[in-house]
């Protein structure tokens, strides 16, 4: 950071020729001589350094902002009543009924946890948890989304145990179950691996809190943990750069958490609320007490005062620029009327989590002071610091696309046991108990659904019985190919995981991860994704409730696969009639149906990949009507006794994960699905969906499908073999399970391979 210690805003005026690092800082030098002519003189080393955090592509969002604004002139006035806070929020609010209301957010961490795993993945959780907070509510739940380089590379085995111990530890120790996700292999992941980390909480809909600072001569509250020197740069330096080699080197960048002080955090939080001593709230992730502080000022209604002096340090002699970039972590910024300061501070005091009065809210509108050691060291608008600039960026079609998306060669004279062994069994498809074993699924009690689920299922109220489904899906691969109907597919995806489970979704939310912004065959990727979910949202008529652009994720000048992750929230009634995913043990034989039409449709699936053609032609086409046509049908049969959404793998893993642990075995007639019996199984065409049902009840449901305009197809029968047979094929249950099961834990040295399921 900046070594000189004394840089008032005085110095400033009287030292104009005075030379400053903007360059390092991650400032462009058009940023740097806007930033002169906003303040009328250059700025001191505090105000170069706030500058720099908060016009980061990761706070200001200067490269996606012109593209965003499609998700605002896309919902309509129905779609906005449903939710209670949105775009612009640390989080999405919708209400849910009976005064409960879910909060829900994705975010990413992913240049942090390349350069120190643990404390990479273990602090993305512990900042999506306080944005949870910040909306006033209990978090209750977490779910991740895991990308990383092949199975077998040697990063790969450096990154992944890392991220998976910080993302477990971290959770765990909060006592919050994690109820679901996604963990994907692929190349282009190698050197600049994805950590997105979703969590959801609840609350009463009257206890909703925001992000302001209001009310002139109100207190600004810094509590929580001391601020130190971890973290500086963080956002600046490691999420608005690109990667180059030797950048794990940056691990000052990187904070460190401490789940076990963001616990006691948490509940000093609800207790403050409860009291009704907070008026707004903020909390401090990225950007830090600049962040935090300038935030709030700009949502308010006067100016802020802020005094360096009064925030608890555990370094010394840190500058004003480190006290204000510091990302320490288990902090949060809250603004109290004067009356019930007191109270705060004794509320505090109970759960021994330190506070401090370190600012006022005055009634200078749009002025932003912060003193260090009795001198200003920054006078600025707080909206010029929050806003930030906005870049209308070159953005085409890249040239590559139209040969990458020729029409493959399908070769389906392949041996269809062998290819079912070996999609199961590729890194794609196999188990991820390795992973999830080590996470918390069902601590707190309320877990429903969460272990091979398609869509995590938590109870809300313990008395109506009423829960969510939450579900988060993405494709790179899809999206490579095609990033408008890549992102579409992974809305469909989470849609329909959702929907799987009975309940009706209601919001949605996303974490958009693009290569650099400054390559315009990123950025037409990402318009495309953009456009892509906003229309897809407004077709199935559910609100996009938030998000976060994560940018320069790429390594020199190769970025990633494009990777839209969409989430899904669902409202289920009544959990107990949460429609299982597998089916249950001890039942006679049952019906095998698959809702939907399958096509032959191999564009970045994993067939495509395990086969070794690359990556190429077009993704399944989805037609969005349709997943709500499935929706309708799901959400109001109850005669469904298992229902499993088809996707990566298609039938066949769908089929297999159906039948896994439950002792039974199949009979399928594949000609009902389609008259390839290689496309039946292995195609991935969206919009389908695998049912069980009593044998007795096929014709009903037959019926209500057709009345839906949802297309049925009865596949077969279970039986108590524990064979799968088609035509003259057969393949073991017992075989598939052993050859899913040992991939993972072959490759990451546990000696045994976790095999509980069945």
């Amino acid at each position: 950071m900046m070594t000189v210690h004394n840089d008032t805003v005085e110095h400033a005026a009287q030292t104009p020729e005075l030379e400053q690092p903007y360059a390092e800082l991650g400032l462009k030098t058009d940023e740097y001589e806007k930033i002169k002519r906003i303040l009328g003189r250059r700025p001191t080393d505090a105000e170069l350094t706030v500058y720099s955090v908060m016009w980061s592509e990761h706070c200001s969002y200067k490269s996606s902002k012109v593209h965003l604004r499609y998700f605002g002139e896309t919902m309509t006035e129905e779609m906005a009543s449903k939710i209670l806070a949105g775009i612009g929020e640390n989080a999405g609010v919708v209400d849910i009924g009976d005064g409960d209301a879910v909060t829900f957010r994705v975010e990413s961490h992913n240049h942090p946890s390349f350069v120190e795993p643990y404390q990479g993945a273990a602090t993305g959780v512990g900042g999506i948890v306080r944005d949870i907070m910040a909306m006033g509510a209990r978090p209750i739940a977490v779910m991740d989304q895991l990308r990383f380089g092949p199975a077998d590379a040697p990063d790969t085995k450096r990154v992944l145990p890392g991220v998976v111990h910080g993302v477990g530890g971290y959770g765990n120790s909060l006592g919050l179950p994690n109820i679901g996700g996604e963990t994907v292999f692929d190349e282009a992941y190698a050197g600049n691996p994805l950590v997105n980390a979703l969590c959801v909480g609840t609350l009463k809909v009257e206890d909703l809190k925001l992000a302001f600072a209001s009310g002139t001569g109100n207190k600004v509250v810094l509590f929580g943990s001391r601020t130190g020197l971890d973290g500086i740069g963080g956002v600046s330096v490691l999420g608005s750069a690109t990667f180059e080699e030797g950048e794990e080197r940056k691990l000052p960048a990187v904070q460190v958490g401490d789940p076990f002080a963001e616990k006691v955090l948490i509940e000093c939080c609800l207790e403050l609320y409860k009291a009704g001593v907070v008026v707004g709230i903020q909390d401090l992730g990225g950007g830090g007490l600049a962040c935090a502080t300038s935030e709030l000022a700009a949502a308010g209604d006067g100016g802020m005062t802020v005094n360096l002096d009064n925030v608890p340090l555990r370094a010394a002699n840190m500058s004003a620029a480190e006290i204000l970039a510091s990302e320490s972590q288990e902090r949060m910024c809250a603004v109290v009327t004067p009356e019930n300061v007191d109270r705060f501070m004794e509320i505090c005091a109970k759960w021994e989590v330190g506070a401090a009065v370190i600012g006022e809210v005055t009634d200078e509108k749009d002025r932003y002071l912060v003193y260090h050691k009795g001198e200003l060291v920054l006078d600025a608008p707080p909206s010029s610091i929050d806003e930030g600039p906005v870049y209308d960026r070159p953005y085409a079609r890249p040239e590559w696309l139209d040969g990458v998306q020729a029409k493959a060669d399908v070769d389906t004279s392949e041996d269809l046991e062998a290819t079912w062994l070996k999609m199961v069994a590729s890194p794609a498809l196999c188990s991820r108990d390795f992973i999830t074993q080590q996470y918390d699924r069902y601590v707190r009690g309320n877990t429903v659904q969460a272990q091979y689920s398609d869509a995590g299922v938590l109870r809300i109220n313990e008395e109506t019985s009423r829960g969510v489904a939450i579900s988060a899906d993405a494709s790179g691969r899809y999206s490579y190919l095609d990033p408008n109907m890549g992102v579409r597919l992974a809305l469909a995806e989470a849609y329909r995981n959702v929907v799987v489970t009975g309940a009706k979704p209601v919001a949605v939310t996303n974490c958009l991860n693009f290569g650099s912004p400054e390559n315009p065959d990123v950025m037409w990727q990402f318009r495309e994704a953009v456009h892509g979910l906003a229309d897809g949202a407004a077709e199935l008529e559910i609100p996009v409730s938030g998000g976060n652009v994560s940018f320069y994720n790429q390594t020199g000048e190769t970025p990633i696969l494009p990777t839209p992750v969409v989430g899904v929230l669902g409202v289920i009634e009544d959990v107990n009639a949460a429609i299982p995913h597998r089916l249950p043990k001890g039942e006679g034989e049952q019906a095998l149906l698959v809702l939907g039409d399958t096509k032959a449709e191999f564009g970045g699936s994993v067939w495509q990949d395990i086969s070794g053609q690359g990556l190429s032609g077009l993704p399944p086409q989805v037609d969005l009507a349709n997943e709500e046509r499935l929706g309708e049908l799901l959400h109001a049969n109850k005669d469904i006794l298992a229902a499993h959404d088809l996707s990566e793998g298609g039938l066949s893993q769908a089929v297999f994960e159906m039948l896994l642990g439950s002792g039974k075995g199949a009979k399928l007639d594949l000609s009902a699905v389609h008259e390839d019996a290689f496309t039946a199984l292995f195609s991935e065409s969206a919009s389908r969906v695998l049912v069980a049902v009593d044998p007795s009840l096929v014709d009903a449901t037959i019926e209500r499908a057709n009345a839906t305009g949802v297309p049925a197809h009865v596949l077969g029968t279970t039986t108590d073999d524990g064979q799968i047979t088609f035509g003259e094929h057969s393949v073991a249950v017992a075989a598939l399970a052993d050859a899913w099961a040992n991939t993972l834990p072959a490759l990451f040295g546990n000696a045994t391979a976790p095999n509980a399921a069945l």
